[in-house]
């Protein structure tokens, strides 16, 4: 199993099999819209800026869970994201990361790089780095900031 066997919905509610990113790099990141972490979205898009084109995608699954800190819904998290950080890559529909509504490819994620507190998310900005053969090779804290995984994702790439 790997993240290519999941299907997820995109900002847009569309479906997306995971299976469109084989070859790639990934970094799948739980955001949110009104937490401190927030402006961690420049960092993310200045990584998605100079990576992308080698073949790195990051996946944004904007969640609710953490203090209520994504109020809005995929349109006005869409808007906000694009207004204030001209977010490029892609976006995908609010969902849960923990408890028994969470989301399996986060149950997978959550399974391969257990982390702190049993696997449990601890909070938003969460990552998890995927290799290109759709393997979890490191989890992030919420604190470790984007700019800090260049060096390990330079190495997947």
């Amino acid at each position: 199993m790997s993240v290519y066997d999941f299907t997820v919905k995109d900002i847009n509610g569309q479906e997306v099999s995971l299976a469109k990113y084989q070859g790639k790099v990934l970094l799948i990141v739980n955001t949110a819209t009104r937490c401190g972490f927030t402006p961690q979205y420049q960092g993310l898009e200045a990584l998605y800026e100079k990576y992308q084109a080698k073949g790195l995608e990051i996946l944004d699954f904007p969640c609710n869970q953490f203090g209520g800190q994504a109020p809005e819904d995929e349109e006005g998290i869409k808007s906000f994201c694009q207004l204030n950080y001209q977010v490029r890559f892609p976006q995908f529909a609010k969902i849960c990361v923990n408890g028994k509504d969470a989301d399996p490819l986060y149950e997978y994620l959550k399974k391969e790089k257990s982390g702190l507190l049993g696997g449990a998310i601890k909070w938003n900005f969460t990552k998890f780095l995927i290799d290109k053969n759709g393997e979890v090779v490191a989890r992030y804290a919420p604190t470790d900031k984007p700019e800090d995984l260049a060096a390990a994702i330079e190495k997947l790439l």
